[in-house]
């Protein structure tokens, strides 16, 4: 068997970053006195920062709202962002197989860092500002055996690099949408990580 290389999306999948996203928006928003609908960011997390700020921004002014908003985020994201349920302990089984943990987001991997360092999560290698296809790009270089996300385009990812993707309900999209998807897996959220993951190693050894 290739050595076990999980590898997990961010936000929504490892961390409850809303609280930080909405803290950082409402920032942005008092700078900028452009308005912005703070409940209706956090229910769609997932595509890359851009394709929200044209929500907002006339498109002339969303590169300087995205430079505005990274120069927040440290300050206003990092402290209220908490794991998911079942984060620490998934990236534990993952360890305990002798695996390696990736972290592949649309989320600056600069800021990703952030999160990763302040919560004591022990991830190998980040990659970031990558969405849907271009993940699948990180997952192969990284040598990925398979990809946890909550969203419908990490399963594009997974399908795309050619391996299980594992989804958790947790995000913007239901159980039924990452099954469409192509969704090998769909949990509840990571607390039942463990245990799939050990149904999964048990099945690749009896192949």
């Amino acid at each position: 068997m290739p050595l076990l290389t999980v590898g997990f999306d961010l936000d929504m999948t490892l961390v409850d970053s809303r609280p930080g996203i909405a803290a950082t928006f409402r920032a942005l928003s008092a700078r900028t006195g452009v308005y912005v609908d703070i409940d209706a960011v956090v229910s769609r997390l997932g595509p890359p920062l851009r394709t929200e700020l044209a929500h907002w921004f006339p498109a002339e002014q969303v590169e300087a709202a995205a430079l505005a908003y990274r120069e927040l985020y440290p300050a206003y994201a990092i402290t209220p962002t908490v794991p998911m349920p079942g984060a620490v302990a998934a990236i534990e089984a993952v360890h305990a197989q002798g695996g390696r943990v990736l972290v592949v987001t649309a989320k600056m991997g600069s800021l990703a860092r952030l999160h990763l360092d302040h919560l004591g999560l022990a991830v190998d290698e980040v990659d970031g500002d990558l969405f849907a296809e271009q993940k699948a790009t990180a997952l192969r270089a990284h040598g990925a055996t398979h990809y946890v996300g909550d969203h419908v385009a990490d399963m594009v990812a997974a399908r795309t690099a050619g391996v299980p993707g594992l989804a958790v309900a947790t995000g913007p999209c239901s159980a039924e949408e990452l099954r469409a998807a192509g969704a090998e897996l769909v949990l509840d959220d990571l607390t039942g990580f463990p245990a799939a993951l050990a149904g999964v190693l048990r099945l690749a050894l009896q192949e």
